[in-house]
Formats: structure tokens, sequence, C-alpha cells
């Protein structure tokens, strides 16, 4: 047995088999092969490897996802299989002796910049394909695994996540993250506490290909990972489980209940998601409706944009399964750590600075529309609300409400029943606090993002676990902006909610309902805990 330590990001016990999540394709060697037949020979290997893969991956996508996404799958088969994309990568191989990796990438680099110079919007959505599938064969050649398919009960052991990995995950059978890296801010801790999965980050411990398939036990309340546990440690952490049970069944006597103070202050409890499979859970652990709809998974994980109507029934379906209870979906949040290749976004020196977000959608503004038409019409259908990300100016939501208000028009003109959606700001600049006074004149609502805010005012990215120490979430200068945000949206009449992370934060509870904060949205794993400790609050006696 051994033993690895970590940072728990979310508790809870697990076991399971591991699946060693490798990291992404490394620098190739672009050193001279030395035998090209053997180069030939390993690159036909991998290409029928390849179409194993796909065609196995193929079923399980026609049969969770549908056709159309199985349809994909099946064009990059037809790519692999194409005579020409062979007849590239040997050419490569013979006439330049580059070793197979690099020639297939070579190759699908050029197939794919030949189908992005084509003048069919349908040719250029391909070249996103084309990369892909190069990119299997190359991950193949190099014995790296990139499609994940479990078919057991698994841990994952990972250097990291990222979130167009873990989109293809079964999350049934995920019991538990472990990752090298990350930070109670970073991606898999999100979506760790959304799917109340066990998760420890920072675990001090390498991976190997033999880890791969061995016993695994997680003890995420210590931060502790088993690798192939011996029998009393198994029952010393199953005890445990038994107890986290029986904590969580008593807990559900609270699912109904109102949220109030013992003083009598309420407070909304919503929910935090990032799409309608969650729904369930947001029901099942009585969440008063959703305050954070990510709605950018809807475009992660694909090769092409969604359609207006594919995001409309996204929406919809959380408007009704709701039943009159708001859901606040953010727009397009794409970006910084969420990339989409398809979308074609520059790297960037630092691209949590950079062009994200709202700032994106406004080079993009097509996509923009596309979004506000699919959540404006289905706001006919239930409460909805729509947030704006990485707002810094009010001149930024100044504009997005005329092309809100554009896209209304429009929609009523071509006969489409719309609702009217409340519009409000995501605050998580510190230009955003600080200027929430003004803000408040045009908008309908706050939401504050505590994670970005932190990252933005501290001066530390969320994404760097090794300056986890400075990022502060209690950080005074972090609460004075929260206090500001909040007064302002007092003095204007508006409501004020926190959606980041910090809003599940217990110690401060009490502080955030005294700044005026009237809704607090946290992972669904949260709520009846949360619940539980502020009917027994007396908000009288918080600090403020």
């Amino acid at each position: 047995m051994n033993c690895y330590s970590g940072k728990s990001v979310f508790s809870g016990i697990a076991f399971g088999r591991a699946y060693v999540l490798k990291k992404a394709i490394p620098e190739l060697d672009k050193s001279p092969c030395m035998s090209a037949d053997e180069e030939i020979g390993t690159f036909r290997v991998a290409l029928q490897t390849a179409d194993r893969e796909l065609e196995e991956l193929y079923g399980t996508v026609l049969e969770e996802t549908g056709e159309e996404e199985a349809l994909v799958v099946d064009l990059q088969r037809n790519i692999l299989q194409d005579g020409d994309f062979h007849d590239t990568v040997i050419n490569f191989i013979k006439d330049e002796s580059n070793r197979a990796a690099w020639a297939v990438s070579r190759a699908g680099k050029q197939f794919s910049s030949l189908f992005q110079s084509l003048d069919d919007p349908y040719m250029n959505a391909r070249s996103a394909d084309i990369l892909d599938a190069a990119d299997r064969v190359v991950a193949i050649l190099l014995g790296i695994r990139r499609t994940v398919i479990l078919k057991e009960p698994s841990v994952i052991l990972a250097e990291d996540l990222s979130p167009s990995q873990t989109l293809q995950l079964d999350k049934t059978l995920v019991r538990a993250f472990v990752t090298q890296k990350g930070s109670s801010t970073s991606h898999t801790a999100i979506l760790a506490r959304s799917l109340a999965i066990p998760a420890i980050v920072q675990a001090e411990m390498v991976l190997h290909d033999d880890m791969h398939g061995k016993e695994v036990a997680v003890d995420a309340h210590e931060g502790l990972v088993y690798l192939e546990p011996d029998e009393e440690t198994q029952k010393r952490l199953e005890a445990r489980r038994k107890d986290d049970d029986r904590i969580k069944n008593e807990l559900h006597a609270y699912r109904n209940l109102q949220t109030r103070t013992k003083d009598g202050v309420q407070i909304g409890l919503y929910a935090n998601i990032g799409g309608v499979e969650e729904l369930k859970d947001v029901l099942e652990n009585g969440a008063e409706g959703v305050g954070l709809f990510r709605s950018e998974f809807l475009y992660l994980g694909r090769n092409e944009l969604p359609s207006e109507d594919e995001q409309f029934e996204a929406y919809r379906q959380a408007a009704e399964t709701l039943q009159g209870r708001r859901v606040v979906i953010r727009t397009l949040d794409i970006g910084a750590d969420k990339q989409a290749e398809y979308l074609g976004l520059a790297e960037e020196d630092n691209p949590a600075l950079g062009c994200r977000a709202i700032r994106f959608c406004f080079t993009r503004p097509e996509i923009l529309i596309t979004q506000l038409r699919a959540l404006y019409r289905a706001s006919a259908y239930g409460k909805v609300a729509i947030m704006f990300p990485m707002i810094a100016s009010a001149w930024e939501l100044k504009k997005l409400k005329e092309t809100a208000k554009q896209v209304q028009n429009d929609l009523d003109a071509e006969g489409y029943e719309t609702g009217t959606p409340e519009l409000g700001v995501m605050i998580e600049t510190p230009a955003a606090a600080l200027i929430a006074d003004e803000l408040a004149k045009e908008a309908d609502f706050f939401s504050v993002g505590t994670n970005d805010l932190t990252q933005y005012t501290l001066a530390v990215d969320r994404q760097n676990d090794k300056l986890a120490e400075y990022a502060d979430t209690h950080h005074p200068a972090v609460l004075r902006l929260l206090e500001m945000t909040a007064n302002s949206a007092k003095k204007a009449g508006i409501w004020a909610g926190i959606c980041g992370e910090l809003a599940a934060d217990q110690e401060l509870t009490g502080l955030f309902i005294n700044m005026g904060y009237s809704e607090l949205s946290v992972s669904p794993a949260f709520i009846l805990d949360m619940r539980k400790n502020i009917l027994e609050m007396d908000v009288s006696s918080c600090v403020k």
C-alpha cells in the first residue's frame, strides 16, 4: 500500500480503479528518423488503433448524446481512412525523414489549413475535426491515452483536468478526482463540488502507467490517497463512508424548508450548475432556483458552435424544470481556462486578462446574438435572468442592453413568444465593484463571482497552485469590494447575490447577510448543510 497526501477540495470517501489520465501532447521530436519503414509501420498500427477507438466512441456517443454528435466521430474515422492523408504522412516520413508522430501532426495541420481556406462554413468547421483526428493518432504513437472510456467505477488520477477533458467523462462512473496540480478554485475543484464527487488537488504523487487499473481508496476528508489499500484501511474508510451517508440522509429533512435565520432574516439558497443534467441535483437538494447556469459548457467538448435551437432547448428545459423558480444564465464565458479550438481563440500570454467572456463576444457578435435569441425565447417558459460576465465599464452593459433589446424586437417581429428576463452583471472585476453604483442604474441585479474577483484584486492567478497561499478569499480588500457592491445594490433597489465559491464559506454567511446579499448560490451538494446552519443562525450577533 502506498499513501499520498494532498489538499481536499470536496470531502468524502471513495473507492475505485485508478484511471491515469495523461497530460496533453508534449513537444514532438523533430529529429530525423533512423528507419522510414519502421516509422511507416508504427503509423499504420496507430491508424488501426485509432479506428478501433473511434468505432467504440461512436457507439457510446450515439447512445448517450445522439446521432448528430456521433456523426462527428464517424467523420473523424473517414478522415483517418483517407488515402491522400495516408500518402501525405508517408511522404513526410520517406522524403523528409520525419518521425511518425511529427509527420502525422504536420499532415493534420496541412489538411486542416486547406479546409479552413475553403469558402464553405461547413468545410471550415471540419478543419477542427481533422486536427482532432490527427492528434488522436499522435497520442497513440506517443502512448498517451486521449479518449477516456470508463467501464467501471474509477478514480481519475491526472496532472490536472481541463473543462474539455471532463466533458467526456462518464460522471456516473467517476468516484473521485485526484490531481497533482489545481487549487480550491480550479476547474477540477468546481466540477467536483458541482457533482458532489470527492476530490483532492496538489497530490504529492508521481503518475505512472503501472498505476492504471489498480485499486484506489480516497479519503477526501483528510486529503489522503491510498494506492492498493490494505484491508484495515478499506474497513476504516468504509465505516467513515457510512457515517457520511447517515449525515447526508439526516440533512434531507431540510429540503423543503424556507431558508430563514432564527431572528427572521430570509435568504435565498440557489445552485450553480454546468448543464441541464444537473437540474435533478438542484431539485433533490431543495435549491430555491439556479443562481449560475454556466452556459459555456454547451460550447465545449464539441467541434462547432451550438445552434440557436440547441441552446433554446437547454435553456427552456431549465426554465420549465424549475417551475417558476429563477434560473440565472450566464452568457458565454469562454477564454482563460475554458478553450474551444473551433472558435480560433488566439494564444495569449495572460488569457485571464485577455479576450474572454464579453470581450470575446464583442469580437464575434453573431455568437452573442444567437445566444441572446435562444435565451429570450426560453424566457417565455419560466423565470429566466441573463447575466453578463467580465464587465468592467458601464458602456459595456449599455451596449449589451441595446443588443438584447434589438434581439427581442427581432424575435417579436418574427412571431416568437418571449418573456422579460432580468439583465444583470456578474461582479468579478475590481472595476465593476468600484463603479457598482453606476452599474446599478443599468442592471436589474448583481451577482458576485468571487473566484475571479479574488484573482484580479490580489493579482493571484487562480490556476497557479504555487500561489494558493496568496489567494486569500477573506482578504480585507475582497470583503470591502463585496460590501461596496451590496451597498450600491441596496441604494438602487436591486437584488444582489454571490455565486462564486466563497458563497459556500459558512464562516462568512452571517457577514454576507448583514452586508445585504439576498441570495447565495453554491454547488447543489452544499445547500442542505448551509440551510441547516442558517436556520440555527442569529444574524444580529454576526460581526458586520
